[in-house]
C-alpha cells in the first residue's frame, strides 16, 4: 500500500519533467522572423543555419535567439554642416533589414543591438559626408533626390561587410536657418520673375519677326502682281467680267470701250 503513493509521485514528477523538456525544446518562429541557434554544449552559435518561420524542436539545453528579418525602418533628425559651414537639420528615414543567410554572423559579431551600434553611426556618417558637399541653396531646392541616392550609396558601402542590407534612404525635410531660408526664397522668386520676363520678351520678339516676315511676303507678292498686270491682261479680265454681267438677269446697259479705262466696259443702269 505504501508503494503505490510513491509510484504515483514519481509518475507525476516524470510527467512534469517531460512537459518542461517539451516546452523547453519547442520553439515557434513567427512570420517575418528568423532564429539563430546557440548550442550550449557544443561550439556556441550555429553559423551554418538560419532557422525560418514555423515550429522547431531543439535540445532543451540549447537556446534559439529570434530576430525580425522583415524590412524595418529608422527615422532621425541630424544636425550637419553644409559645404560653407552653415548648420542644417536633415530629417530622414532609412529602410533596412538583416541579411537572412548571414543572421548567425550578425548575432555572433554584432549582437542584438546592431541597429544602435552599427546602423545608426553609419547613417550619421554618410549624411554628414554627403550634405557637406552642397550649399544650403542646393539642399533646399534641387538636390534632394541626389542627396538621397548618395547617402544610400555611402551607407551600403559602409555596411557591405556588416550583414545589414539597406534598401532605401528618404530625405523627408531639410531645415535651414530662418535667415538663410528667407534669402534663398527671395532669390528663387527673383529668378522666377526674370525667367517670366525673358519668356514674355522672347514671345514678343518672335511675334514681331512673324509680322515682319508676313509684311515682307505681302510686299513681294504685290510687287510681282503689279509687274504682271499689263494693259492686255486688264482688258482680258474686263472682257471676262463683261461676259459674266451680260449673262445676269438684272437690266443694265453695257458700253464697251468707253471712258478712260483703257477700253474697259462701262456699266450703266445696274439695278
Amino acid at each position: 500500500m505504501e508503494k503505490l503513493p510513491k509510484a504515483g509521485l514519481f509518475a507525476i514528477i516524470a510527467v512534469v519533467l517531460l512537459v518542461i523538456i517539451v516546452l523547453k525544446s519547442s520553439v515557434v518562429i513567427e512570420s517575418g522572423q528568423a532564429g539563430v541557434l546557440f548550442k550550449t554544449l557544443d561550439n556556441g552559435v550555429d553559423r551554418e543555419n538560419t532557422y525560418g518561420e514555423g515550429f522547431h524542436i531543439i535540445a532543451p539545453w540549447n537556446d534559439m535567439i529570434i530576430y525580425p528579418v522583415r524590412q524595418l525602418s529608422v527615422s532621425d533628425k541630424m544636425r550637419v554642416l553644409s559645404v560653407n559651414g552653415l548648420e542644417v537639420t536633415v530629417d530622414g528615414t532609412v529602410w533596412y533589414q538583416p541579411e537572412y543567410n548571414k543572421l548567425p554572423y550578425l548575432h555572433q559579431e554584432k549582437g542584438r543591438e546592431y541597429e544602435s551600434q552599427i546602423l545608426a553611426p553609419a547613417i550619421s556618417a554618410a549624411a554628414r559626408s554627403v550634405v557637406g558637399r552642397y550649399t544650403p541653396e542646393q539642399l533646399y531646392s534641387s538636390k534632394r533626390d541626389v542627396i538621397q541616392n548618395e547617402i544610400l550609396d555611402e551607407v551600403q558601402r559602409e555596411l557591405s561587410s556588416q550583414y545589414i542590407q539597406v534598401n532605401r534612404v528618404l530625405v523627408e525635410d531639410v531645415t535651414l536657418p530662418p535667415k538663410i531660408k528667407s534669402a534663398i526664397e527671395r532669390k528663387l522668386e527673383q529668378e522666377q520673375e526674370a525667367l517670366e520676363y525673358e519668356f514674355r520678351l522672347a514671345r514678343a520678339t518672335k511675334e514681331a519677326q512673324r509680322q515682319k516676315i508676313d509684311a515682307e511676303g505681302k510686299a513681294v507678292a504685290n510687287k510681282i502682281l503689279s509687274a504682271s498686270l499689263t494693259d492686255k491682261i486688264l482688258m482680258e479680265k474686263g472682257i471676262e467680267a463683261t461676259l459674266k454681267l451680260a449673262e445676269s438677269e438684272n437690266s443694265k446697259v453695257v458700253v464697251v470701250g468707253g471712258g478712260n479705262g483703257g477700253g474697259l466696259p462701262i456699266i450703266l443702269g445696274n439695278q
